[in-house]
């Protein structure tokens, strides 16, 4: 048998010859993963390994009917490979619907601008964390705990399919994640940063000031006012608005949820004004250096830039090759999986608002009393509802920045949100640090980026306001 996957490729294409024709469309990927997990909480280290798999995965339609199967060892692949075929064939009584893209036969593997992380010690990834965990808990004593999280994955996959494609690809992808939680009396308040590469080791070991702004940041908070809860102009920076557009549009734009919900495919039909006239987004893995990016989905379709939203009006979705079949459309290059354990499903991948023209000072401007948020501190969306908390805030009155204020949540209506955006800033930034989470497999690597807005009528949460 072979002993890498580099040296599969023949076995994989003599099981192809054998088992292509029993069903409409049948795939197989194998893949190789090293990894690091390092977790300090508190003053325990609760997480410190290093791993390596090797498995794969069966894909067979028939008749419009998926099985699947996953292995770790390459020797029982045959019989994986029944089973998966057997599990379509019970399952199947329509018509296989996918969306016709070329055979790939291709080698792409990401390249790396410094440091691969497999070449870094385990001691010196745990040194680098106690470094920023002395930081976190060297800036006040009411910091009360904290915690410090590093990970790294290089992956290297080769697919094989029914239709001719053989494609082998690679990359590293590493995060760091930071929380600082302070406490005086009945307070609490946390600070949090995350950031992530597919560049280099290097990325993630000149964190001192991130690390140290979230510390301070929770220890600040413990003096400042909580938001008089009420319905503002709100002036969001632009990690807030790369979170608002990945969770509360870009899960809308997965054609999954269209296909899977008739009410959802009603709302987003293509062509639907749902924002201003200067309103552009866009999601794409083709851009190069993001955490989203890469060469081809994990079905062989080639990687895009997608506009969702043009002049303000919806005019595309994410695709896989099955939603673009059944909605008549185009692939996007958006069915991706975490790992060989979870099939490819409609995913984004780097997520955008295009930036506008107005200069972000004047975003202020006319605004008699609002609120104006940065950073993210956590969030949720329900179907087309969303609710964030911000990092930090600061009311604005009579057009100027006034006292911080804390504890402050945004809530609202996706597509109402998206009508009441009054102008899009000049500026834009992208932030990798999003592991989004879809279907159980969670953690994948995306992008957001994004200019600062101003946004009217936003419900901003906080401490009730008190009846005269």
């Amino acid at each position: 048998m072979p002993t890498s996957i580099a040296d599969s490729k023949n076995l994989l294409s003599d099981l192809m010859a054998r088992y292509r024709n029993q069903v409409d469309y049948l795939a197989i990927r194998l893949e190789e993963a090293e990894g690091t997990d390092i977790l300090l909480r508190g003053e325990k280290i609760e997480t410190l390994s290093e791993g390596v798999s090797i498995g794969g995965q069966v894909r067979a339609c028939h008749k419009g009917g998926w099985g699947f199967a996953s292995f770790n060892r390459l020797s029982t692949l045959a019989e994986r490979i029944e089973e998966a075929i057997a599990a379509a064939k019970l399952i199947g009584e329509e018509e296989t619907i996918l969306a016709p893209v070329s055979p790939i036969q291709d080698i792409c593997l990401l390249p790396l601008t410094g440091t691969d992380p497999r070449l870094v010690p385990l001691i010196d990834k745990k040194q680098l964390c106690d470094r920023y965990a002395a930081i976190l808990r060297s800036i006040d004593p009411r910091i009360a705990t904290i915690s410090v999280r590093y990970g790294d994955s290089t992956q290297r996959m080769l697919l094989a399919t029914s239709e001719g494609t053989m494609l082998e690809q690679g990359w590293a992808d590493m995060e760091m994640r930071f929380a600082a939680t302070a406490r005086s009396g009945e307070t609490v308040q946390t600070g949090r940063e995350t950031t992530g590469s597919r560049k280099a080791y290097e990325d993630l070991t000149e964190l001192d000031v991130q690390v140290r702004s979230a510390a301070q940041r929770a220890v600040d908070s413990l003096a400042l006012p909580p938001v008089q809860g009420n319905t503002y102009t709100v002036v969001i920076d632009p990690i807030l608005t790369g979170l608002f557009v990945h969770e509360a549009f870009g899960h809308l734009s997965e054609a999954d949820m269209a296909y899977e919900n008739p009410d959802i495919l009603e709302i987003m039909t293509l062509g639907r004004q749902f924002g201003p006239k200067n309103l552009q987004i866009f999601d794409g893995a083709a851009p190069e250096g993001h955490r989203g990016s890469y060469f081809y989905d994990d079905e062989g379709t080639p990687a895009t830039t997608t506009q969702l939203i043009k002049d303000g009006a919806l005019v595309g979705r994410l695709h896989s090759r099955e939603t673009a079949g059944k909605l008549g459309e185009t692939p996007t290059g958006n069915a991706r999986c975490l790992n060989y354990h979870y099939p490819p499903i409609v995913r984004m991948t780097n997520t955008w608002i295009e930036r506008g023209d107005t200069p972000v000072a004047d975003l202020f401007s006319g605004i008699k009393e609002g609120v104006y948020a940065r950073n993210w501190q956590g969030g949720m969306t329900n179907g087309e509802m969303f609710t964030f908390s911000a990092g930090e805030a600061w009311m604005i009155r009579d057009g100027k920045l006034d006292n911080p204020v804390r504890d402050v949540t945004l809530s609202g209506n996706v597509f109402s949100t998206l009508a009441d955006i009054e102008a899009i800033g000049d500026d834009f930034y992208w932030d990798e640090s999003g592991g989004c989470g879809k279907a159980g497999q969670s953690g994948l690597p995306v992008g957001c980026g994004g200019p600062s807005l101003r946004i009217r009528d936003v419900v901003v949460g906080g401490e009730a306001a008190e009846e005269d």
